[in-house]
């Protein structure tokens, strides 16, 4: 589309010619409107395209193109706009466009000459058309008013002026007459300018010169040398003399002509003066007149063209300027580097002022570059071309930041010629490169216990971009936990810590270094930062518990595990490398470093000792050390590996209950105790045999005995009791008393009583012993039997236990085995009336006078006045325990060595070969295990539980390591002697 407008010329400023968007269907929004070419004439709306006038006045007359024009031609105004949408990256669109330019009267017809000859009809040609000449008026004065007059004559295309003599002229009266002729054009209003025509009153000349063409034509080639003839005109005058000679001069020819062309007066040769450019003017057209030299000259007129013939004395022109948004300055233009493909950076116009062949220009862009040439308009002729520049590749300013675009164009002239122009496109950065960091990730070791504000590190990125675009600012992302606790410069990168690390406390650091342009939009770049808190030694060792309380049981095998402790360093490495050791002065107890268990070197035995203290220290292996103590206590908890024992009533006493006692009535109490401790110790009392009337019941709690049932006439005599005690151990241990009672009204025979019990002490437990007169008559006849055989035997072995008597004292005195003496005697040494054969010892008669009767409170305690001791079977095998005081006199066994590890008082295992494995203690044999008796043996003691309250007792807190045991004696009152054959009976 061509855009054409008409407008007179001489507008005021600011006067709308056309509006582009509504005259040609143009976008009227979302474009920019440009005016590439028209200034300083015009000027265009940016968002309408409406064109106005500027304060530049458009005059017809001066536009250079209309300078040339033939008379009629019209006269136009080029101008071009682009049109860019700015909703789209793409290239502005062209618009070509041209102004008509309607001339107006505004220019006064001027004769050539203030004052003018006749020889000059017509001085002054005015433009053509309506405002050109349209009258002449003669103004003369009074002496030649009637003598001449003023006749237009139209010659051709203009207007001629004739002065008409009108009556007769007398030289010699004047020779010579002053006019004055006016001249008016025919615009509105007219405009008018005068001359002064002075006549001279000559000879007579009656012929007039005559050109032999009315029209001369001639080529010119242009650069034609000076003096180079272009044509010759010629005129001949039929006069004689003067009158015929000629002179030619330029007519109504203008300034350029007469610069270019010199013409010969004499002959009419035209020659060349001046340089001839066809690019400057084609065509010359000018009048020629001839003038003869007669007293009145004649003159004739004719016309001449000279067309100037095109040489290719040209080469093409180039023109770069700007588009669109696209802006030139000094030959430069600025674009960024986003900008799409195919974007427009120029327009180049290529025109060549030549013609024809010569102006067929071809242009192209040297070189490599990212730039083309595209066509802008279809309207171009061959001689003038019009090419959109544009990109061909996306732009990278961090590639290539300038080029410089050389266009070449050729004409196709002979020989041709050619001309470059260049444009330099500088690449304008766009924040199109994000910083980016040496490093994407950075971990350094940093050590704690800082000083606030010591560099951490130092970060550093780069930006591929430019000023602004390149200008980094670093800040950190931390997470809120260390918030503070770092800082970074935002110029240098430099990393400071601003809090004192503790690397207890946290031992990592992580968070992101931002890099962030100084674009707009800005761009940033990340990288990962890890510190690492380096440890130093400024923990103790910590154990978990401020003091440790350790139960182990009692009897493990050395070497055990005890316990276990937790040590905890918060430092690092070497620094929280813990070594451990015990602090005691017998090695007790020794620890794991690896696992913190502690391990005993001993066997615990709770009744020797119950409870161990020490210390543990624990050191670090930093560079100075730390250490810490923390305190151990071992609690030895008890192991059911003791028995119960009996306390009272003592197994070879009894208890008299007289036959009309109530039934409920508490009658005895069996007392026991176990020097275990806890539920070890804790005893149930239970009668296991020698209750067939189920007269009696024990308190299974208490071991309070109490008298069931009415005792009756049946139920007279010796009740002997089987009561079990067992403690609540697992596996449960138990000891078994004899509990004798006598029912009858009176102690009359206390000497059948105590053979009574020595007879029930020899009968085994499965045989109830319960108040039957006959198995007591048949027992007295037994004894008595018994003794007058022992009597007999006892005087043929006299001799034979002489010898035994003192082989027993040596060995005694050699192994060791004197519980005690008194005075020189071995309190439980065999008397002399006693045998060894395997028959069972005939009991003698005491001779003694009857002792008084015991008191209740004499039968309740029993045991004042005897000794007593325990016989236990061993929990492996059948033979019994003897338990004797420990505070033996001097010159006893050491027991220390027969102790088994797990119990709290000596033993001693009786050997197969000892008098107990006899046939005549099958009795004491058959027993049930950890059966226990309680006998006393003393030459003073009687049978009665008024004396049978001796004891031993074991005080576990006072044991100490050498003394595991104690065995507590009262003293006895004195039994009668015959009793001493049993006593030694059950001794061996």
């Amino acid at each position: 589309t061509r855009a054409v407008y008409k407008v007179q010329e001489e507008q005021p400023p600011n006067s709308l010619i056309g509006s582009l968007a509504s005259d040609y269907g143009l976008p009227d929004m979302g474009h920019l409107y440009k005016l590439e070419v028209g200034a300083p004439y015009l000027r265009v709306d940016g968002k309408t395209g409406d064109i106005y006038t500027t304060e530049t006045s458009i005059d017809r007359e001066n536009l250079r193109e209309c300078q040339h024009l033939l008379p009629g031609e019209p006269c136009f105004l080029e101008f071009e706009v682009s049109i860019t949408n700015l909703n789209a990256n793409s290239s502005p669109r062209l618009l070509e466009g041209q102004i008509e330019v309607l001339d107006i009267n505004d220019n006064t017809p001027n004769f050539a000459s203030p004052v003018l000859t006749l020889s000059i009809p017509q001085n002054t040609t005015g433009p053509p058309g309506p405002n050109g000449v349209a009258s002449y008026e003669l103004m003369a004065g009074p002496e030649a008013q009637e003598l001449f007059g003023l006749q237009v004559a139209e010659d051709q295309d203009e207007k001629q002026p004739q002065l008409i003599v009108m009556g007769n002229l007398d030289r010699e009266q004047w020779d010579s007459y002053d006019l004055t002729i006016k001249v008016q054009d025919g615009g509105n209003p007219p405009r008018a300018s005068s001359a002064l025509l002075r006549i001279t009153i000559l000879d007579m000349n009656d012929n007039a010169p005559k050109f032999e063409k009315a029209l001369y034509e001639a080529e010119l080639s242009e650069n034609s040398p000076v003096g180079h003839s272009v044509l010759q005109v010629k005129a001949n005058d039929s006069d004689q003399g003067s009158n015929a000679e000629i002179d030619y001069s330029f007519h109504q020819a203008s300034d350029m002509v007469r610069r270019l062309l010199r013409l010969d007066r004499a002959t009419g040769l035209i020659t060349v003066q001046g340089p001839i450019d066809r690019e400057d003017i084609g065509t010359l057209k000018f009048s020629v007149m001839a003038k003869d030299k007669g007293a009145n000259p004649k003159s004739a007129r004719t016309q001449v063209v000279v067309t100037i013939k095109d040489m290719n004395d040209n080469a093409p022109s180039i023109e770069i300027r700007g588009i669109g948004l696209v802006t030139h300055q000094d030959g430069m233009a600025n674009i960024s580097e986003d900008v799409p493909v195919e974007t427009a950076v120029a327009l180049v116009q290529v025109s060549d002022r030549d013609e024809g062949e010569n102006a067929v220009v071809t242009c192209v862009v040297a070189g490599d570059v990212p730039f083309q040439l595209r066509q802008a308009s279809e309207t171009g002729s061959d001689s003038k071309k019009k090419y959109f520049l544009q990109t061909t590749t996306p732009l990278d300013y961090e590639s290539v930041k300038e080029y410089t675009i050389e266009i070449v164009a050729v004409d196709s002239g002979n020989p041709p010629l050619s001309s470059t122009n260049s444009l330099k496109v500088q690449v304008m950065d766009v924040n199109d490169n994000a910083p980016v960091f040496s490093q994407s990730f950075t971990e350094v070791a940093f050590p704690e216990n800082n000083e606030p504000d010591d560099l951490v590190m130092e970060v550093s990125a780069t930006d591929a971009d430019s000023g602004s675009n390149a200008k980094l600012v670093y800040s950190l992302v931390t997470d809120p936990a260390s918030k503070g606790s770092f800082t970074i410069d935002p110029d240098s990168g430099e990393i400071r810590v601003k809090a004192v690390l503790d690397r207890e406390q946290r031992e990592r650091y992580e968070f992101l270094v931002v890099a962030e342009d100084k674009g707009s939009p800005s761009k940033q770049g990340t990288a990962s930062v890890a510190i690492n808190v380096m440890d130093r030694n400024d923990n103790d060792p910590k154990f978990m518990l401020s003091g440790y309380n350790f139960s182990v049981m009692e009897n493990m095998p050395p070497l055990s595990p005890v316990g276990m402790v937790t040590v905890i360093d918060a430092d690092k490495g070497e620094n929280a490398r813990i070594q451990l050791s015990v602090e005691q002065d017998n090695g007790d107890f020794v620890i794991q470093n690896g696992t913190g268990t502690i391990l005993s070197s001993i066997s615990f035995d709770r009744e020797q000792q119950s409870t161990y203290t020490f210390r543990l220290k624990a050191v670090d292996g930093g560079d100075p050390p730390r250490s810490a103590y923390v305190g151990v206590t071992i609690n030895v908890l008890d192991e059911n590996d003791n028995a119960p024992f009996i306390t009272s009533p003592s197994n070879a006493t009894y208890k008299h209950i007289l036959p009309h006692t109530s039934p409920g009535q508490q009658v005895s109490k069996v007392k026991a105790e176990d020097i275990d401790s806890g539920i070890n110790a804790e005893l149930i009392y239970s009668i296991t045999g020698g209750n067939p009337f189920e007269l009696f019941q024990i308190s299974p709690q208490s071991g309070d005995i109490t008298l069931e049932k009415e005792i009756l006439r049946k139920h007279h005599g010796l009740h002997r009791l089987v009561v079990r005690v067992n403690d609540k151990g697992k596996p449960s241990r138990h000891g078994t008393a004899l509990v004798h009672f006598y029912v009858n009204e009176t102690l009359a025979n206390r000497t059948l009583l105590d053979t009574l019990v020595g007879h029930s002490l020899d009968t085994p437990l499965d045989i109830d012993i319960a108040g039957d007169p006959e198995y007591e008559r048949s027992k007295q006849r037994s004894n008595i039997l018994f003794g007058v055989i022992a009597g007999i035997v006892a005087v043929t072995l006299v001799i034979v236990l002489v010898v035994l008597v003192r082989y027993c004292r040596q060995r005694e005195a050699k192994s060791g085995y004197q519980a005690g003496k008194k005075e020189t005697k071995d309190l439980y040494a065999p008397k002399q009336a006693s045998k060894s054969g395997k028959s069972k010892s005939k009991v003698k008669k005491s001779k003694s006078p009857k002792p008084p009767k015991p008191t209740e409170d004499e039968e309740e305690t029993g045991l004042q006045k005897s000794l007593k001791f325990n016989l236990m079977n061993d929990s492996v095998s059948d033979s019994p325990r003897i338990h004797l005081p420990l505070n033996y006199p001097p010159g006893s066994p050491d027991l220390g060595r027969h102790y088994r590890s797990n119990s709290p008082l000596p033993s001693i295992q009786l050997q197969p070969q000892s008098p107990s494995a006899s046939k005549k203690h099958q009795v004491v044999q058959d027993l049930p295990a950890t059966n226990t008796f309680v006998g006393t043996g003393d030459n003073n003691s009687t049978g009665s539980e008024q004396y049978s309250d001796y004891s031993y007792r074991t005080n576990p807190q006072k044991y100490t390591n050498k003394q595991v045991g104690e065995l507590i004696l009262r003293p006895a009152a004195a039994p009668p002697l015959h009793r001493g054959a049993i006593w030694t009976e059950v001794w061996e």
